[in-house]
C-alpha cells in the first residue's frame, strides 16, 4: 500500500519543488520574509528560527515539515470540538519515495517531553526514519485533542498540528505531479 506524507499548500512557490526555508532565503528573500512572519506571533517562536535538531545536526528550518497522517483527522478533531477552522485548507499528499535522496527523521513531538519553543529538542525525540518501514499514522494523538479542547476553552489561539509527530526532511521533495487534497475531505 502506498504510504504518504502532507504539507500544507504553500500560498506562493518558486518552481515545483519544496525547500526549506533557509535555503528558500537565499533565492527569494521576499519569500523567506513572508514565511518567516509566523515565528514572530508569541514571544518565544522566533528562537524555533535557531533550534537544533539533534541527529540531523541542522536547525529546524534546514529542513521541511511534513505531517505523517492524513490531515483530514486534525479537521475532524477541531470541527468536532466545534473549533471554526478553513473549510478548504489544502494539502500536498506526496508520495513518500519521494524523501528516497534526503536525510528524513521523525520528531515525537510528544506533550511530556516538549518544553516549549525556546526549549531544545530532546536526542530521543528525534528518530532517524527508513522510508522503506514508513507507515501513515491513521488517528490523531490524544494529547492533540486534549489541546485543541484546553486552548479553545481558554479562547486562545490554537496551533494546528501540536503533540503530531513531525516528519523532518532534509532536503528538497519535487512536488510537480502530487495530488493536492481538502482536509475537510478523507480520499
Amino acid at each position: 500500500m502506498q504510504e504518504y506524507i502532507y504539507h500544507m499548500v504553500p500560498k506562493e512557490m518558486i518552481g515545483d519543488k519544496l525547500i526549506p526555508l533557509n535555503a528558500l532565503g537565499k533565492i527569494s528573500p521576499y519569500l523567506y520574509e513572508k514565511y518567516t512572519k509566523k515565528y514572530f506571533d508569541h514571544p518565544e517562536r522566533p528562537k524555533l528560527l535557531k533550534k537544533q535538531i539533534p541527529k540531523l545536526n541542522c536547525l529546524w528550518n534546514d529542513v521541511l515539515h511534513f505531517i505523517p497522517l492524513h490531515p483530514y483527522y486534525v479537521y475532524e478533531a477541531l470541527t468536532s470540538l466545534g473549533i471554526k477552522t478553513k473549510e478548504e485548507q489544502q494539502f500536498l499528499k506526496i508520495p513518500i519515495e519521494r524523501l528516497t535522496n534526503n536525510t528524513n527523521a521523525i520528531y515525537l513531538y510528544t506533550k511530556e517531553k516538549y518544553k516549549g519553543p525556546a526549549e531544545e529538542i530532546e536526542e530521543d525525540e528525534i528518530k532517524l526514519l527508513n522510508i522503506e518501514t514508513y507507515k501513515e499514522l491513521k488517528e490523531i494523538p490524544s494529547a492533540s485533542i486534549e489541546y485543541y479542547k484546553i486552548e479553545n476553552e481558554k479562547g486562545n489561539r490554537i496551533g494546528l498540528f501540536p503533540y503530531i509527530p513531525h516528519l523532518l526532511s532534509l532536503g528538497e521533495v519535487e512536488i510537480n505531479d502530487v495530488e493536492i487534497v481538502s482536509w475537510n475531505h478523507f480520499k
